[in-house]
This record gives C-alpha cells, sequence and structure tokens, in this order.
C-alpha cells in the first residue's frame, strides 16, 4: 500500500498498522491507572490511549496506526493539528491566554465573531457570543430567543440531541446514559416527532404538518420561544428529514414571531458539504449555534444571530470566564482559513460519494443495512433485522467492535443504539478511506 504524509498536522505515515492487540500492553497499563483516578462515568468507545495523530490517523501509545472515522466526534475536521491552527495558537500562547474577554476584550474574539457572521447563512446584519461548549451555546440560543419575544417555551425534535447540562438534557430525546437518574430537568421544554424518512415514510411536507400540528395544540405558537433543530440529526442517528420539512418549519416560525434555532454543531463548518447543513435547502436561521469543527479541537463555540434578536440581552447577560479564550479564537482562525484554503466543503462532497456509493453496495449484499443516509462527511448505516425495521443495536456494537480491532476508529449512535456514523476528517487522504470502507464490508459480511 503507498503510503501518503498527511495533509496537515504531525508528519505522520498515513497508513493502517496494527502491530498488537488493540488495546495494547501499554494501553492497557494506562487504562488501570485511569480506573483508580478517573470518574467510571466519563466513558470511552475505545480505550486505546492517543500518541499522536493527524491527517486521518491516530497513533496509540503501542504504535498501532488506527484509521480515523471519528474525527473526536466531528471536531478534527481540518486534521489534529493543522499547521495553521498550530501556527496561530504557539503565536497566541506566547503572546497571552488569557484575560477573560469581559475584563480586557482583544481582536482574536472581534474577527472570530466577524467570520462567522459572513459564513452563516443570511444576508442580514448578524452578531455573534462565544462560550466554551455546545451546551453552552443551545443554552444561550435559548436565553436570547426567551427575551427577544418574550416568551418561555422551547420546542424541540424526537431523536434530538442538544447537551449534558440540565436544560440541554431536557431539551435531549434519549434517556441512557444522558439523561437517566439526573432530573428534575427544566421545565417548559415541548417535543414534538421529527421527520425520519426511514421509519415514518412521511414527505417532508406530510412530517412539519404533523410536527405543526403538535406544537400548535399542547404548545401555542403565543407561548413558543424557539423551535430548536438540528438541520441533520447527530447523536439521534444522523437522520437527515425529508426534503421540504426543515422550510416549512421555518415558514412556520417566521408567520409565529417563533425564533428558528439551527443546531450546527455537529453538522456546521463545512462538514455535511456547505459551510453549514442549513444551506442545502435554503433554510435561514434566525440563530445558529456553532462549536465542534469550529476550532480544530479547541474549545469554543458560539451563537450567531440576527443582529436585533442578539442585540435584546441586556449587557452583561452573556458572557462567561472562558467563553471566546484567546487560544481557542486563535485555533478557528486557523481552522477556518484552513477550511477555505483547502476548500473542505468540496472534500465533503467527495467523501460522501465515495461512502454512498461504497456503503450502498454494502446494502445490497447484507439485508441487515436497512438505511443508508447522511450528508457530506457526516453518513449512516442503520442496522435492523432483515426485512423489518426493528433496531438491531448488537449487531451495530459487534461490526463496530469488529473495525476497532482491525484498526478502524469507528462510532454508534441513535436512538436505538442501532446506527454505525462515520465522520472522517475533511482531509483524510483517498487511500485511507478506502482502506477503511474496505475494513468496514469485511467486517460487516463476516458477521452477516
Amino acid at each position: 500500500m503507498t503510503t501518503e504524509k498527511t495533509v496537515g498536522g504531525p508528519d505522520l505515515p498515513q497508513e493502517r498498522k496494527v502491530v498488537t492487540e488493540i488495546p495494547g500492553p501499554k494501553s492497557q497499563e494506562l487504562h488501570a491507572r485511569r480506573t483508580a483516578a478517573v470518574a467510571s462515568g466519563v466513558g470511552s468507545v475505545l480505550p486505546v490511549y492517543v500518541a499522536a495523530a493527524g491527517g486521518g490517523v491516530v497513533v496509540d501509545v503501542d504504535g498501532n496506526s488506527l484509521i480515523d472515522l471519528a474525527s473526536g466526534i466531528a471536531v478534527t475536521s481540518v486534521g489534529n493539528s493543522a499547521p495553521e491552527v498550530v501556527r496561530r495558537v504557539t503565536e497566541q500562547v506566547a503572546a497571552y491566554t488569557h484575560t477573560c474577554f469581559m475584563v480586557a476584550p482583544y481582536e482574536g474574539y472581534v474577527e472570530v465573531c466577524e467570520q462567522l457572521a459572513a459564513l452563516t447563512p443570511g444576508d442580514f446584519a448578524k452578531k455573534t457570543a462565544l462560550c466554551n461548549s455546545g451546551a453552552e451555546a443551545v443554552e444561550n440560543a435559548v436565553k436570547i430567543a426567551r427575551v427577544h419575544t418574550g416568551k418561555d417555551a422551547v420546542a424541540v425534535f424526537d431523536h434530538a440531541y442538544h447537551g449534558r447540562t440540565n436544560l440541554t438534557m431536557a431539551m435531549t430525546a434519549k434517556n441512557m446514559p444522558y439523561k437517566n437518574g439526573f432530573g428534575p430537568f427544566a421545565g417548559e421544554v415541548y417535543r414534538a416527532p421529527m421527520s425520519y424518512p426511514f421509519r415514518d415514510g412521511l414527505s417532508g411536507a406530510d412530517a412539519a404538518a404533523r410536527a405543526i400540528d403538535v406544537l400548535e395544540k399542547q404548545v401555542g405558537a403565543p407561548n413558543l420561544a424557539c423551535v430548536v433543530i438540528e438541520p441533520v440529526q447527530g447523536e439521534g442517528g444522523f437522520i437527515v428529514p425529508a426534503e421540504g420539512f426543515l422550510p416549512a418549519i421555518a415558514d412556520w416560525c417566521s408567520a409565529n414571531d417563533v425564533v428558528f434555532v439551527a443546531d450546527e454543531i455537529q453538522s456546521g463548518m463545512c462538514r455535511t458539504g456547505a459551510w453549514f447543513a442549513s444551506e442545502h435547502e435554503g433554510v435561514v436561521p434566525d440563530l445558529v449555534t456553532v462549536a465542534k469543527g469550529m476550532a480544530g479541537g479547541l474549545p469554543l463555540a458560539g451563537v450567531v444571530g440576527r443582529a436585533e434578536m442578539m442585540d435584546s440581552v441586556h449587557g452583561g447577560g452573556l458572557g462567561g470566564t472562558y467563553g471566546g479564550n484567546p487560544v481557542a479564537c486563535a485555533a478557528a482562525l486557523g481552522a477556518m482559513a484552513t477550511m477555505k484554503e483547502l476548500d473542505l466543503s468540496a472534500a465533503a462532497r467527495r467523501i460522501e460519494q465515495t461512502m454512498t456509493d461504497r456503503l450502498r453496495a454494502l446494502a445490497e449484499k447484507v439485508p441487515a443495512i436497512g438505511d443508508v443516509r447522511g450528508r457530506g462527511a457526516m453518513m449512516a448505516i442503520e442496522l435492523v433485522e432483515p426485512g423489518t425495521t426493528k433496531p438491531d443495536s448488537a449487531l451495530a456494537g459487534k461490526i463496530s467492535a469488529a473495525c476497532h480491532q482491525q484498526g478502524v476508529l469507528t462510532l454508534t449512535c441513535g436512538t436505538y443504539g442501532n446506527v454505525l456514523r462515520f465522520l472522517p476528517p475533511l482531509v483524510m487522504p483517498e487511500h485511507l478511506l478506502d482502506e477503511a470502507l474496505g475494513v468496514l464490508e469485511e467486517a460487516t459480511l463476516g458477521l452477516v
């Protein structure tokens, strides 16, 4: 196999290499230390301990080189240490690491906000507030919507994932492991049915009418501050709603003084083949939440939206000690520059074409693959009992484990735990993606 160097990051050979059992002896040693020191509620998909990463590989402490189909859950889209991210972060760390933007501000925060205003959908004045995590971004979007509208209720959807804080747990659909035992949760959160073409068979228009009917009957537009929706659902199963669903929901919001919030934390920043997944159907959100891929692996998130909505909050009502940290802002500027320079939206579209062709060919051989779906480099297969829509989470777990043993890092997701999701870095070399798909095919065919 030809070995290529990474497009960005450390000078790592771009190859799959399994030299020990997985996890290997050094990883097992570290895992024993972890078990004694780290709370057991903090899980890991695969306990291999990382020594280096870049391009499309993760190298563990035992010398195994795994093909990365996870990207740190859609974070390392530009690679794990893209040169422009490293350069800007290094310069910033040497200058200063923190002043708190609310105490003594700095240009990096302002520049990130300017770029997000230019990149997010909508030809109108926008402003941004930065924070640390996706859950914080969602909470701030709700705060802004409530102040702007003077209303309290929040609508979310079946299968949604919005975070692990108290409010965002209420907004998240799945009980285990995200909500179980952690209540009581924040009130005034209501759930509508999501468009799930594989399971409901509805057109986008019909699915939207069903959701709107629930909202009108159970909440009432006069009480509803915002609708919060992932344009492509993430943890819920990489569900792409039927065409027309998102525009219909957005139109209803616009007609009823309801703020339409696009949670683009996982689907944004070139991941789906556009800067933001809302763009695929021309949807222009009022507010957009961003995080994950925006800062090349450093913690940074934000809410971007209509200037008049963002400015409705009183001074001091938004912010936080670390929100918009200067080092994270430097990383974001480096990551966005890399996305533009390498046209990573186009790279995501090429990944989609390759993966769609290969996954559909595999589905023709494997009746347990009920659905192949996704956008860009956010692809998935849903595993079911053949001839039904009954979820087969056990098979999904077995396939993922088999891939791990062969040096390919994969993730599962979905309300039923039966979806294999694929999130390769957008800079992954083609030969690595091809090889990873070959491992997936072999693992799947060997288990069915």
